[in-house]
């Protein structure tokens, strides 16, 4: 059985049927048993969709799902023209039947939205690798304790823990006991900052030094003695020589604050290779989605994510990527084929990835990794007047009708059908207001 789905979505792969009574079926005696609804959901071939009968979730295109329920009304309607029931001349004068419909439901005036609900994961998004410096024989690096990396780069001193979070001027790792901060910027640390020196990595550097409280210089593009002497003070702190000067190695830049998400270096090793792992600081969602439904993402969508105790939370999606194809590499990453065990191999259905982010992080609760459902709203009418999709009867000739409960018996009338959504159809036409009464099948 499917978990509930949060109050108010919507979802695209609940069809529901439409009815193929005709005034054939409104004028049974009393006593039969009247004419059964076409279950168009029970014709439905599951094995077509790749699932097992009884499946959670039937994954499906809106146009698909149009498709399914225009094919059961031009069937029905086909029906009802070789029987020549509905008005045998092809009319839409009303049909009064002596009994009434066996159940009833009245027309509602709400908000109708249509959504697909789809697989997700919350967590902290994709690690990035922090790697030890590169050897940098030319820039006087290597042999005076910085943090330079490769052959005899120094020895490893101290790492931090898993989940950690670092920011802006924290220590990301010691090399012989000096410090490797983090500063924030688009770009690493590629070349020696000293006085004289011009460009983009200058102001950036400069704008580093201001947030963490060094001042007595302008922040432009240009190193010059006030800004080495602001250098200077921060390297005191970081407990390394005061030079003025700021090499490759000695900091590690990212965008934003970052949280460790495994270490692989260990204190007293050469410093060498894969340091650690990091991420974003805030849980995101991920959705691996089917091609199918791209049409319902684009940035700033939003969308309901319910976590696994049921509770929900509104996220945003803030980033789409490129379709491609897993070509049978497991949902880890590995790259391992699942072709000798009954997997598709390279015969996978390319999926987008999209991400989402959650402003309201505490409505995460403690869940630091889970598996998600998220509705994604494909398109929302308000104040409309809908029925239950069952509730349509096909005319002869093209077109639909409801039965409409009156002080006399009942009439079809003429409707426009809008929107599907939830089992729900939007509906306009000559005397339908909010309330009327109309028949459903059992």
């Amino acid at each position: 059985m499917a978990p509930d789905r949060p109050s108010g979505a919507l979802e695209r792969h609940t069809s529901g049927q439409v009815s193929t009574k005709t005034s054939k079926d409104l004028d049974t005696p009393a006593g039969e048993e009247p004419a059964k609804e076409v279950d168009t959901a029970a014709r439905e071939d599951p094995a077509k969709d790749g699932e097992q009968p009884g499946s959670a979730r039937r994954r499906r295109p809106l146009r698909t799902a149009l498709i399914v329920l225009a094919a059961t009304a031009v069937a029905a309607a086909a029906g009802i023209a070789a029987t020549g029931t509905l008005g045998g001349d092809g009319t839409d004068s009303a049909s009064t039947a002596p009994t009434g419909p066996p159940a009833t439901a009245e027309v509602e005036r709400t908000t109708l939205t249509d959504s697909e609900t789809v697989d997700g994961n919350l967590g902290y998004g994709d690690a990035q690798t922090v790697q030890a410096p590169a050897s940098s024989a030319g820039t006087g690096t290597a042999g005076q304790g910085g943090a330079s990396g490769g052959d005899g780069g120094g020895i490893v001193t101290w790492v931090p823990e898993e989940g950690e979070v670092v920011k802006r001027g924290d220590t990301v790792y010691r090399v012989d006991e000096q410090k490797v901060p983090l500063l924030y910027g688009s770009f690493p640390l590629y070349r020696t900052l000293e006085p004289g020196s011009e460009g983009a990595d200058v102001e950036m550097l400069e704008k580093n030094l201001r947030a963490l409280g060094h001042t007595g210089f302008t922040v432009d593009d240009t190193y010059d003695s006030a800004t080495a002497e602001a250098v200077r003070d921060w390297q005191d702190g970081l407990n390394r020589e005061e030079t003025g000067e700021v090499r490759p190695g000695e900091a590690l830049v990212a965008p934003e604050a970052r949280r460790v998400a495994n270490v692989t270096a260990t204190p007293g090793a050469a410093l060498s290779g894969n340091l650690l792992s990091w991420t974003g600081t805030e849980r995101i969602v991920g959705i691996d989605l089917d091609v199918q439904f791209e049409d319902l993402v684009d940035k700033g969508t939003e969308a309901t994510v319910r976590l696994p105790d049921d509770t929900t939370v509104t996220a945003e999606v803030t980033d789409i990527g490129t379709p491609s194809t897993s070509k049978g590499e497991d949902s880890s990453g590995s790259g391992e084929s699942d072709s000798g065990s009954g997997g598709s191999g390279g015969d996978e259905d390319p999926t987008l990835p999209v991400e989402l982010t959650v402003k309201d992080q505490k409505g995460l609760g403690r869940y630091q990794a889970a598996a998600v459902e998220v509705t994604l709203k494909a398109e929302t009418r308000k104040d409309v007047l809908v029925v239950p999709v069952n509730a349509l009867v096909a005319r002869k000739g093209g077109g639909y009708a409801v039965e409409v409960v009156t002080a006399d018996g009942t009439e079809l009338r003429p409707v426009k059908p809008g929107m599907f959504a939830d089992s729900k159809v939007q509906i306009s036409g000559t005397g339908i207001k909010e309330g009327t009464v109309v028949g459903v099948p059992k």
